[in-house]
């Protein structure tokens, strides 16, 4: 799998600053108009013990039963330091290196990050999304940024996120009795289309099937190393 080149990633924090803030505007918050088939899972997991850290990516055909197609991982220190609003810095190029072994492009990619809802727009899935130029959505655990109203407990019910004055995302209920997740359009796709995306890969977890496969398989690949030492 190709991507875009758009920047070095040898940066201090005042460069990486600059780059989402010229990269935001680069941004297309509306839905592909190509056809979605396939979806992929991606996610990093971390080694308490060292600076290594581990990326996965699942693909998935999008239907009812969610089949893979494929799965691709990395390995690899980290080389930026955790910075909240400056993830992708620190993710981005280990799962750059997972994507890159793709042989299966998938439509759409669900991250376990922020796309637009970020202090400058441009969380893990929007950051990725225009280097990989494939529609991303960012579905994360916890809110970042904005401020929601109280969501129905109702699977599929959601209140919109706002920050300063923008809907940037929304508060989704996957799972009644469970928290919601935070949803946000990362590139080429608009809210109401990341939702239903999301609803449609969401079976008996409060995560996504597609990420939630891939946090699997990073943990396990994590594990693993740790025997092999």
């Amino acid at each position: 799998m190709k991507f875009n080149k758009l920047h070095a990633w040898n940066v201090d924090y005042k460069k990486a600053i600059q780059i989402q803030q010229t990269l935001r505007d680069l941004l297309i918050i509306k839905k592909s108009s190509g056809k979605i088939d396939t979806i992929a899972g991606a996610d990093v997991s971390y080694d308490k013990q060292s600076d290594y850290f581990f990326a996965g990516v699942i693909v998935f055909t999008l239907n009812k039963y969610l089949e893979q197609i494929e799965e691709a991982t990395a390995i690899g220190k980290a080389r930026f330091p955790y910075i909240p609003g400056l993830l992708s810095f620190r993710e981005a190029p280990i799962l750059l290196k997972a994507f890159r072994k793709l042989k299966n492009e998938p439509d759409i990619i669900l991250f376990d990050g922020q796309g637009i809802a970020h202090p400058r727009h441009l969380g893990l899935a929007s950051h990725m999304g225009l280097i990989l130029d494939k529609p991303t959505i960012g579905c994360a655990k916890s809110r970042l940024v904005g401020e929601y109203s109280p969501v129905e407990n109702a699977v599929g019910s959601y209140t919109k996120l706002l920050y300063k004055n923008e809907v940037v995302g929304a508060a989704l209920r996957t799972k009644i009795n469970t928290k919601p997740v935070f949803i946000s359009p990362g590139h080429k796709t608009n809210l109401a289309f990341a939702i239903r995306i999301v609803m449609a890969s969401c079976y008996r977890y409060r995560i996504p099937e597609p990420i939630r496969q891939a946090h699997l398989l990073v943990n396990k690949l994590r594990k693993e190393s740790h025997l092999q030492k």
